[in-house]
Order: C-alpha cells, then structure tokens, then sequence
C-alpha cells in the first residue's frame, strides 16, 4: 500500500497546473498502449513479405500482444498499489520501448512475435498504472471530469488513430515503423514522468497474493487464447474448447481464492459494488462490438474498395473526432449531473443504430452516404461508453486500490475485444462459406460482403446488450465521491 502527498497551500496553482502536464503525459503512455492494438494491422502484409512467413502464422503477431496485456493486466495494477505507481509507470515505459525496439528490428518472425509479446508484458504494467494516477492525481470535481473526459478520449480513439498511423507509417516509411514509433512516445512520456512524477512513500506493504496472481494469469490467458484460437481451429475443436474450460474453472478458482486470502490480488468488493460492475462489464461488450467496426470495416475498405492503408486510415478519423469530441463533453458537461446509467445506456444504442447502418452496405457503397454517417454515429456512442465507464470504474474506489480498480477496467475491455474478434470472426466466415456453398452468384467477393454484414449485424446486437445491460444495472444519480484527501502528482 502506497501513501500520498496532501497539496500544500503554497504554490497550490502551480501544483494544480502541474496536474495538467502530468494528464499529458499519462495520456501518450495511454494512447501508445492503445495503438498498438492496431497499428501493427495494417502493416501485417509488409511485414509478411519481409520476413516470410505464413498466412496461418499471421495472427501470432497479433494475439501474442493480446494474450500477455490481457493476462497480466490485473497482476500489474496490484504492482503499481503494492510498489508504488511512479516506479512501475517508468518501469512500464523503459520495458515497451525496449520491447518496440527489438520488434522493429526483428530479423525473424520468432523474434517479432517475442517482441509484441513483451510489449504486452509492460503495457500491462502501464495501462492500469496510468489509469490510478489519473484517478489519484485529479480529485477536485471539475478538473477530474475534464481530465477522465480527455483520457476516455484517448483510450477510445486510440484504436482508430492506430489503423491511421499505420497506414501512414507503413505507405510512407516501412512497416518497421508502426513499432519503432514507440519508442519516441515512450521517450517522451519517460522524460516527463521523470520530471513530475514524485516518489511515493511506502508506510505498509502487503504481500503479494501469488495463488492468486497465478490462477487469475493463466484464467485469463487461457480464455484470450481459446476465443483467439477458435476463429482458426473452430468452436468445437477440442483444443477451442479445452482452453475455455480451463479458463472457466480458472476464473472460478481465482473466485474461492479471493475470498479467502489476507491480501487478494483483486478484493472482490470492487467488482461486487453495482455501479462499478455495470461499468466493467459495459466495457467489456462494447470492446466486443466495437471491434467489428475497425476489423471488417478495413477489410472492406482495403479489400472490396480498393482503399490504400493511408486513406482507410483517414476515413475512420471522423469516428475518432467524434469519440474525442464525445468524451470531453460528456465527462465534462453531462457526467456530473446525471451519471452515468442514462449516458452509457444511450452510447449502447448509438453503438447498435451505428453497426445496423453499416449491414446496408454494398459493393459499390458511398463513403459519404453509407459509411461516414455510421462512423459519426458510433464515435458519439463510444464516446459516451468509454468516458461514463472509466470514470464509474474508479469513483469513490479507496487510492490503495485504484491500480486494481483500473487494470480490471483495462482487462475487460481488453479480453472482450478478443473474445468479440473471435467470435465475430467466426460468425462471418461461416456466413461466407454458406453462401459460397449456397451457390450465390456473387462468387467470393460477394460472400465477403455477406461476411462483413453479418459482423456488423451481430455487433448491434451485442450493442443492445449493453444497452439493456447498463440501463438495468447502472445506479440512478450522480457518482461517489473520490476518496483520499487531494493529491501531488506521485
């Protein structure tokens, strides 16, 4: 358990100010986190024929990533509440860039895939980490809806700015930069860390709850890699469903264990109290629906259009403007005067009305009439998700626990993701086999378009499920307070 530094009244402006640069810096870890859940997509082809291998080995880029940040993330937030959050943020930041470093460098694939492995390693002591001192640095009402307003911001749109820096990166350098990009993020936000970050001062420690880490690691693990797996092997493969059960009794396990040690890894209060289990399992369907918009919507675009990967990127920019957009208004202006049940509940079914629009597309589809309007529509709704979500997920949280709180909102937002991609995956290439094997006259570029609708069809629906979701369970009125007296930067 960490301590912090009440605000002396001296210099109390400068101190406020220095919050502001501290928001800064949080936000490029933040968003370079993010990123990379994406911008390595795009430059997968180049990145293919340089260094040879596989279309079935492809993915391996991709999950590696996915299942040590999604694995880990709860193990790293209880670091940065045990260790102190100064010390793990910059341990996080040296750790990607590193692990960037050897990614963009890569002479194999085995070293490429290692390297995202690592990335995903020290994101996972990054994201939750970045998220509590937000949560521990802004404690004054105004300023805390204006700061989780910009950082709902950054980790909603940071998907989209990753198709779009990719593309850009990968058409105008080489793929080698969508990785080595990071290593001027990371320089940037270390610099700063190092500056405005004070150190804690430790008064207790707990021990580590090891059981605990251990099972709710390989738990996690097991579920992002059996749902990846499937969209390959298939749902009922024995090796797709042997890594879900293990995960299932995995998570039932972490359970028991929870409730019965002196220190758990995840204090099971956090997930219990209403508000913020609506807010963590908002976030995890929309990660889950939210993917078929930036995952079949660029194969549309790159595939069936003909789109290069600088102008499919430029063409989600109005969807990322709008979550910004979204996020800051409603954190700042809506949030606070009446919470969130009625914010997420309308994000949920703007994220519905959005993917249904996008089942009306066709080959010959106008960007302007048929795709750009969806892109508006979501980007509101996600907008209103991922700010009213955040801020719900850490309110009223006590500071020693608000690297746990936060990880659990990153980590379900993380493993939905996979689990939607997985399955939304798996839904379209059975809709294009169908037709396919229904002897459509279209031929494959047609059952591709079948493919697509059908995602985003079953995205609004998981949409709708949230909407019903967060309109049940959400409590009605404003937030909790934070707890803790106001903080330094620490």
């Amino acid at each position: 358990m960490t301590t912090t530094t009440p605000l002396a009244s001296p210099g109390a402006g400068t101190q406020r100010d220095r919050r502001w640069l501290v928001l800064a810096v949080l936000g490029i870890a933040q968003l370079m986190v993010v990123l990379d859940a994406t911008i390595v997509n795009i430059a997968l082809p180049a990145a293919q024929a340089d260094l040879g291998f596989t279309d079935s080995d492809r993915q391996w880029v991709i999950i590696a990533y996915a299942l040590t940040f999604g694995s880990l993330l709860l193990l790293g937030g209880r670091l940065s509440d045990l260790f102190g959050r100064r010390v793990t943020f910059l341990t996080g930041l040296v750790g990607f860039a590193a692990a960037s470093a050897v990614g963009g460098l890569a002479p194999s694939f085995e070293i490429l895939v290692a390297a995202r492995a690592g990335q995903g390693i020290f994101g996972a002591l990054l994201a939750p980490t970045a998220l509590a001192l937000l949560t521990t640095t802004f404690t004054d009402p105004k300023e805390r809806a204006k700061a989780f307003g910009i950082f709902g911001a950054i980790a909603g749109s940071g998907a989209g700015v990753g198709l779009l820096l990719g593309g850009v990166l990968t058409e105008w350098a080489d793929w080698r930069w969508t990785l080595l990009v990071n290593v001027f993020f990371a320089g940037v936000a270390l610099i700063g860390a190092a500056i405005l970050l004070d150190p804690q001062r430790s008064t207790t420690r707990p021990r580590l709850d090891i059981p605990g880490t251990l099972v709710g690691s390989v738990a996690l693990f097991a579920i992002v890699f059996g749902f990846s797996s499937a969209e390959h092997n298939g749902w009922t493969a024995t090796s797709t469903l042997a890594w879900i059960a293990t995960g299932v009794v995995g998570l039932a396990a972490f359970v028991y264990l929870q409730n019965r040690v002196e220190h758990p890894l995840l204090p099971l209060k956090i997930i219990l109290d209403r508000t913020r289990g609506a807010a963590f399992l908002s976030m995890f369907l929309a990660g889950s629906g939210m993917f078929a918009v930036f995952l079949f919507l660029t194969y549309y675009l790159q595939v069936t259009v003909g789109y290069s990967p600088i102008r499919t990127g430029l063409a989600f920019l109005p969807m990322v403007m709008m979550i910004m957009i979204s996020s800051i208004v409603i954190n700042a202006v809506l949030l606070p005067k009446h919470g969130p049940r009625p914010l997420v509940t309308t994000g949920m079914m703007l994220g519905a009305l959005g993917l249904a629009w996008l089942t009306q597309i066709e080959i010959g589809s106008s960007y302007l009439a048929h795709i750009l309007p969806s892109l508006v529509i979501m980007g509101l709704g996600m907008g209103a998700i991922f700010a009213s979500s955040i801020q719900s997920a850490v309110s009223g949280v006590a500071p020693a626990d608000a690297g746990i709180a936060s990880a659990t909102m990153n980590t379900m937002q993380q493993v939905g993701g996979s689990i939607g991609t997985a399955l939304l995956s798996t839904l379209a290439a059975t809709a294009a086999s169908d037709y396919l094997a229904g002897g459509g006259s279209g031929g494959a570029v047609q059952a591709a378009m079948e493919s697509y609708t059908t995602a985003f069809a079953w995205g609004a629906g998981i949409f709708v499920i949230g909407a019903i979701v967060a309109g049940t369970l959400f409590r009605t009125g404003q937030l909790p307070a934070q707890q803790g007296a106001p903080v330094v930067a620490h």
